[in-house]
């Protein structure tokens, strides 16, 4: 943000503005992405006077603003110097404001801040530095010079940071080139060396392993050739993997040093900003790919425990948050540009999952995706044990088909999409089969059965084992695809699709498909919402269909005694008509609010024989379903 300060060429100096000058490499320049407890503003009182322009950000070369990463250039990363700054924010009196300037190139030789050398230095400098040297106007000296000048008209200079050494590791002449650049800064900005001291930071250690550990010995000896300087320990600073750079954790600590150096200096006692310290989320051994990622990915995860690893890459984020299972989990950033976290145990079965990033729900890359939710989803398989068997492919059983159809319909004038089930025996003769007009949920589609339900492998299972008849499964969008329009009552959503099933769908079927054509041998069950299409439909139209099932349908108060006409009030009546009424619901979440089980007590006291089954430990979710396709089916067409 932008900061109107009323500071002009005529405005009488600030002498509570302590204004520092930051130069050097790359470790000045900052090489770990900022995560998100350094990109939170610390406030005014922490100021940057940027060297270059940065249109995205606002921010105008010489124009005070709040000091929020990156300090050097667009595209840098986290530095030293936004840790010093809120380090002296905390520590220094509330009157006093902090300002950096701060410039400097990745790779660049001590020469590059002589202004003798600079020219030559230019001439000879490797291509991939050229853009860099140019955003200073290939004097990036003669920058940090101009701009501490303007400086001076709002505040006073307190210090100089530097970093830089690595470029020079093993010259004997780099002590003496430092102290020209000091002296330079001193005499072209008339500072006085006993009030300005040096602050010059080690180079990453690596515990010994350091790519530049040879230059750590002469930035030690720097005091004995520079008398104002100090040097800024990076004992125990972390590092990233190239053990050249440090890690976002690694340039907080050493950013703190330099501010805790300098507030000594001044004569306050040190004080660090809140630091979150993000505990390290560690895989365990037992962690396996879950069925559903990608191939070629690492994560998404499960352990023993159930527990779900989530990795994401996502370097310009400043939040990311995993939304699964009602719960939402804020991710951790590596300082790599990655984001990871653990959940909970999670329930066994199949769920949706989003991430968010900066307010913005996308799906994760990483994932298969699943039409749920009124959109495509990541979806996760938690598996469960033998129990699950009955939903998976089992070695020698025939395998049926799903086929994707288009048909005509007039009633929607509209061609539309089905997903149809054939059993494996299909192909084999000619025999007619029963159908069984499956529908999904609220902003699912006609995948969903086949996809997140297994559906298929429900029903192969079941026949192979002669527990459920062979049958042909239709599964159609339903008009519920999309959600509930503004102004649309709950009655009519999904409405659109009954004529299109009656007068549609089952003529295509039966034109195209070997089966019986009867009432007696034509299903319709459905889940959550399709099991409220399913009554609305069935009850209407009892001279078209035989048996009925919902799986948490959304079967909000129903008035036994009235609804659909009463014909719930003749039971006997009804029982001959329906052959197998069957509910089931979850025991968790959602599902415990639709109260299926007693509604289905309320149709028993009628004398309706309806039958309820719970799934135990389970919500409004797959596997709630599965659990119940897989009862219903046993019971059909027999």
């Amino acid at each position: 943000m932008l900061l109107m300060l009323g500071m002009t060429a005529n405005a009488t100096v600030d002498e509570n503005f302590y204004i520092f000058l930051c130069f050097g490499q790359s470790n000045m320049e900052g090489n770990a992405r900022p995560e998100a407890q350094d990109l939170v503003s610390p406030g005014p009182r922490f100021l940057l006077m940027p060297a270059v322009d940065d249109p995205q950000r606002g921010r105008k070369m010489g124009e005070w603003c709040e000091a929020v990463p990156p300090l050097c250039r667009p595209n840098t990363g986290l530095t030293p110097a936004d840790w010093f700054g809120r380090t002296l924010v905390a520590s220094l009196p509330e009157n006093i404001k902090i300002g950096v300037i701060h410039v400097a190139i990745g790779g660049i030789d001590i020469k590059g801040f002589l202004p003798d050398s600079i020219p030559s230095y230019i001439k000879r400098a490797p291509q991939w530095m050229k853009g860099m040297l140019a955003a200073y106007d290939n004097n990036p000296y003669q920058r940090l010079v101009t701009l501490a000048k303007k400086a001076q008209k709002d505040g006073v200079i307190k210090g100089i940071l530097m970093h830089q050494g690595e470029t020079n590791t093993g010259d004997p002449q780099w002590a003496r080139m430092v102290k020209e650049v000091y002296d330079n800064l001193c005499g072209d900005l008339q500072l006085k060396p006993e009030e300005v001291n040096l602050y010059a930071g080690n180079i990453v250690q690596a515990d010994g392993k350091g790519v530049c550990i040879g230059c750590k010995k002469q930035i030690d000896e720097l005091p004995q050739t520079l008398h104002t300087s100090q040097v800024i320990s990076s004992d125990n600073c972390s590092n990233g993997p190239d053990r050249l750079h440090f890690d976002a954790a690694g340039y907080r600590e050493l950013g703190c040093r330099y501010g805790e150096a300098v507030a000594r200096f001044l004569g306050y006692e040190p004080r660090r900003p809140k630091m979150e310290i993000a505990k390290k989320i560690e895989v365990p051994a037992d962690a396996f790919i879950a069925e559903t990622t990608v191939p070629g990915n690492e994560f998404p995860k499960l352990d023993s425990q159930r527990r779900g690893y989530f990795y994401l890459n996502a370097p310009d984020a400043k939040k990311v948050v995993l939304d699964i299972c009602d719960k939402k989990y804020d991710m951790q950033p590596d300082g790599k540009g990655g984001w990871m976290c653990v959940t909970d145990p999670l329930v066994v079965g199949f769920h949706y999952y989003f991430m968010n990033i900066d307010g913005v729900n996308f799906i994760d890359p990483a994932t298969e995706t699943f039409f749920g939710c009124n959109r495509e989803a990541g979806g996760i398989e938690v598996p469960e044990g033998p129990e699950g068997n009955y939903y998976r492919p089992q070695k020698g059983v025939p395998a049926g088909q799903v086929r994707s159809i288009y048909y005509w319909s007039e009633s929607s004038k509209a061609w539309r999409h089905a997903m149809v089930y054939t059993p494996a025996e299909y192909e084999k003769g000619k025999k007619k089969y029963p159908v069984l007009y499956l529908q999904h949920g609220m902003g699912e589609d006609e995948t969903g059965w086949s996809k997140q339900g297994h559906m298929q492998h429900i029903m192969d299972n079941a026949i192979a084992s002669k527990e459920a008849v062979p049958m042909i499964v239709v599964m159609e969008s339903g008009d519920i695809k999309a959600p509930m329009g503004r102004g649309q009552s709950m009655g009519d959503y999904g409405a659109s699709f009954y004529p299109v099933l009656l007068n549609d769908l089952i003529p295509y079927i039966e034109a195209n498909f070997r089966v019986k054509t009867d009432r007696e041998n034509r299903a319709m069950a459905g889940l959550s919402w399709g099991g409220h299409q399913t009554f609305d439909v069935v009850f209407n139209h009892l001279d078209k269909f035989a048996w009925l099932g919902t799986f948490s349908g959304a079967i909000f108060n129903l008035d036994v005694n009235n609804a659909y006409n009463g014909v719930f009030t003749k039971a006997d009546e009804l029982n001959k008509k329906i052959h197998y009424f069957y509910m089931n619901s979850g025991t968790e979440g959602m599902d415990k609010m639709f109260r299926t089980e007693e509604t289905v007590k309320k149709l028993n006291d009628l004398g309706v024989k309806a039958v309820y089954s719970k799934s135990e430990g389970t919500a409004h979710e797959w596997l709630t379903w599965r659990r119940g396709l897989n009862q219903f089916i046993t019971h059909i067409f027999k």
